[in-house]
């Protein structure tokens, strides 16, 4: 059997990357780093990859715009599986640049976003310059042409980059920040039902009216089954036309989700299906008893001993 192929968000050496070595045989795989998430998703949509790993949320700056609006629109596509990236920062810049001539910093705008109180107090009077990735700007610095001073990475970067001098170390605002990445392939065999998993739907507002959020919460609370994230994102086809992307506990072979999804679909027939898989973090559902499989075959089958008489 050939070694699969992956697409992720690079170039070499960003978090992205750093989160599919965490899926088993990504180091013996080949391994195509892509300028932005629309590539590295098309490249799976038609075949030339296997699975695409790319950034979904962050715990500072909540969801990846870029990946949710992405997966929600197109071919579909299913997550397979989830990773969790504890996430660093260094500022680096070519020999010879110090911190006091710093005017112009480059780095993703999660990155920046991330350290701006740390950029506020050492680099007062630095401009920001977005560029498509940590890594990109860094690398950037090497080309010699660069039209900044100086930029925000990962460790590793820098690390592997003699051309790069770290001017700081642990320039985040908040040390405990992590970020989730997913790794979609095509439509296929659904991962096994481990206890600890999560299901992702787009769920589009077919209609602005007075409670229709409210209609679609409830088909997960009168489930029991708990929304770990919900965020709403532009159709792009109108002022105030939405769609909701969502993660609920559990996988959708358990009955309570797959009581939920049904719901969804009565209510939004477009909504989408994007997978369920293994929680990165193993932590199980809190499953009441009223609403675990067994409570709901047994009210299936009361239902259906009154059908028969």
């Amino acid at each position: 059997m050939s070694a699969p192929t992956y697409t992720f968000l690079g170039p070499e050496g960003t978090f992205t990357e750093t989160a599919l070595m965490q899926v088993p045989g990504a180091a013996d795989a080949f391994r195509i780093p892509c300028t932005n998430v629309n590539t590295a998703l098309e490249r799976v949509r038609n075949g030339e990859a296997d699975a695409a790993m790319v950034p979904i949320e962050n715990s500072v700056e909540g969801g990846v715009t870029a990946t949710l609006d992405a997966i929600a629109t197109g071919p579909e596509l299913r997550i397979i599986r989830e990773a969790l990236v504890p996430i660093t920062f260094v500022l680096v810049a070519r020999p010879g640049v110090v911190l006091s001539s710093i005017k112009r910093i480059s780095t993703h705008g999660h990155a920046w976003a991330q350290c701006r109180l740390w950029v506020d107090e050492n680099t007062p009077n630095a401009d920001y310059v977005p560029g498509s990735s940590t890594a990109a700007s860094a690398m950037g610095l090497l080309e010699g042409d660069a039209h900044y001073d100086a930029a925000i990475c990962a460790p590793l970067i820098a690390s592997e980059q003699p051309g790069l001098n770290v001017l700081a170390e642990n320039i985040g605002d908040n040390p405990d920040a992590v970020t989730r990445f997913i790794l979609v392939s095509r439509p296929g065999t659904l991962p096994e039902r481990t206890g600890a998993d999560k299901t992702t739907v787009v769920v589009p507002l077919p209609e602005d009216h007075p409670g229709a959020l409210m209609e679609i919460l409830d088909q997960f609370a009168s489930r029991g089954v708990n929304l770990s994230r919900i965020e709403s994102r532009p159709t792009g086809q109108y002022l105030g036309h939405y769609f909701f992307s969502i993660d609920a506990d559990g996988h959708a072979s358990d009955s309570r989700v797959a009581d939920a999804l049904a719901g969804l679909h009565r209510i939004s027939p477009a909504t989408r299906f994007l997978g369920s898989y293994a929680r990165a973090d193993k932590q199980a559902a809190v499953v009441a008893p009223h609403t675990s499989d067994a409570a709901f075959a047994s009210a299936h089958a009361w239902v259906q001993s009154i059908l028969k008489g």
